[in-house]
């Protein structure tokens, strides 16, 4: 591997904490969620850490309200707000492609990009639940193959629209052209979800496009991100299961005609810092005891998609169809899986190992045992970074930032100051010009504006 490597590293943002008692700790910043005030002091945390981002997830239904909190402010506002309240570090939000339209979400998020002066990026994603389809007129979700379909004309249409301005469009002569109009073009998309004129009636931001992210962990899943993504988020429960998502979205990319290095594959991290490692243990022990059970197995019910809430607690996990047969959310699904292959466990177990991020990676030691393990899985295949899922919030990530990120810069493994102020700069990206393909290298076709 290059030795000038370093790694990536966002801070997935999420209430209270992403373990699922987080807000019923004492002193949890529970009537903080709706100030945002508390997402900007997080936000300067990370940026205090030198994190390439922040990230929102976001979701279009209430959930179970009884089981905490789970979606607060909408993320494009909020992060309207943090980038004024930080410089440097980058501003990611999730997008639905099934509930949004291309020219909504293209316009939204290029002024995002000009409000932070280039530092914003969106996690494409198609949404899971017909919950969130009945809040949008649909009974029920669409079909997965009709949901992908719709994601990809959907991120074709995006960067049609950011594209269909020039760089130089803008004139700004008072004694003649605002713009020049040959310069401002159309888009005439007609497709099989959407029609979309355009232009857009935003200027092209900073970025040139915002960065786009993707999560997919299926198979149509896989190959969205292997066409556009700058930026992957993965579901990792150990280095081997890292490492085959790795060689595997490494070789789709590839195949697509584009460059694997300027794409980072960027696994979920919880972590436990302590200055023991038996301190470390004992707080999420002390979390973990916090969990209502009946509430983590009704969790744990819409990952498997039938009903747990009469499983023995201290009984082995009854036997789950393979994933081939699951028709739900792929990836959180293979994890749960892998986990009950792995370690055997009780059903209390498994909603321990689930209560904070679901399944992915979990790091639980000193800080130098967590920057081994990060290391290992850096130099071994396994990630090119990280999106760090801190358990309590603030308190994880500033343990992290003050205790993991240290040990880090002293092994020449993360930056030391920011040497970027986009977000295209921080993980290593040109910015693109109009028209081109999704990085400098892909030689895959695309809709251009026209």
């Amino acid at each position: 591997m290059n030795g000038n490597r370093q790694l990536h590293l966002n801070a997935f943002l999420l209430g209270a904490g992403h373990h699922g008692a987080a807000w019923r700790r004492r002193g949890s910043p529970l009537e903080q969620l709706g100030e945002i005030g508390y997402y900007e002091r997080l936000a300067q945390s990370a940026e205090r850490g030198l994190f390439d981002a922040v990230f929102f997830a976001d979701g279009q239904s209430a959930g179970d309200v009884g089981a905490g909190p789970r979606w607060f402010l909408e993320p494009l506002t909020a992060l309207a707000a943090m980038a004024r309240a930080t410089e440097n570090i980058g501003l990611i939000s999730t997008v639905s492609a099934t509930f949004y339209s291309p020219f909504h979400a293209a316009r939204m998020l290029a002024s995002l990009d000009h409000i932070s002066a280039g530092r914003i990026g969106a996690n494409v994603v198609t949404s899971m639940f017909d919950a969130e389809a009945r809040n949008h007129g649909l009974e029920a979700m669409p079909g997965h193959a009709q949901r992908y379909g719709r994601a990809a004309e959907f991120i074709e249409v995006a960067l049609g629209l950011w594209d269909s301005w020039a760089d130089d469009a803008l004139v700004r002569d008072r004694a003649g052209f605002y713009a020049d109009p040959a310069l401002v073009r159309p888009l005439h998309h007609e497709g099989d979800h959407f029609r979309v004129e355009g232009p857009l009636n935003v200027p092209r931001g900073p970025q040139g496009r915002p960065v786009l992210f993707q999560a997919g962990a299926s198979g149509a899943g896989r190959d969205l991100a292997a066409r556009y993504a700058e930026g992957i988020y993965a579901v990792a429960y150990d280095l081997p299961s890292a490492q085959a998502y790795y060689a595997d979205m490494k070789q789709r990319i590839a195949a697509a005609g584009r460059n694997p290095q300027k794409v980072a594959i960027m696994p979920g991290l919880v972590t436990y810092v302590g200055s023991t490692a038996a301190e470390a243990r004992a707080k999420q022990d002390r979390t973990d005891a916090l969990l209502p059970t009946g509430e983590s197995l009704t969790q744990l019910g819409t990952f498997v998609q039938q009903d747990c809430t009469g499983w023995e607690l201290d009984a082995p996990v009854p036997s789950l169809p393979p994933a081939a047969e699951f028709t739900g959310p792929q990836g959180r699904y293979a994890t749960i899986l892998r986990i009950i292959e792995t370690e055997r466990p009780t059903v209390r177990q498994l909603l321990g190992r689930l209560a904070a991020g679901g399944g992915h990676c979990t790091m639980v030691g000193t800080p130098e045992q967590i920057a081994d393990q990060m290391e290992l899985w850096f130099r071994s295949g396994g990630a090119d970074g990280f999106n760090l899922m801190p358990p309590l919030l603030p308190d994880s990530l500033d343990e992290f930032v003050d205790d993991v990120i240290p040990v880090l810069q002293r092994r020449g493994l993360f930056r030391t100051r920011y040497t970027a102020s986009t977000l295209r700069g921080h993980l290593g990206l040109d910015r693109p010009a109009a028209g081109a393909p999704p990085n400098e290298d892909d030689r895959s076709s695309r809709l251009t504006a026209s």
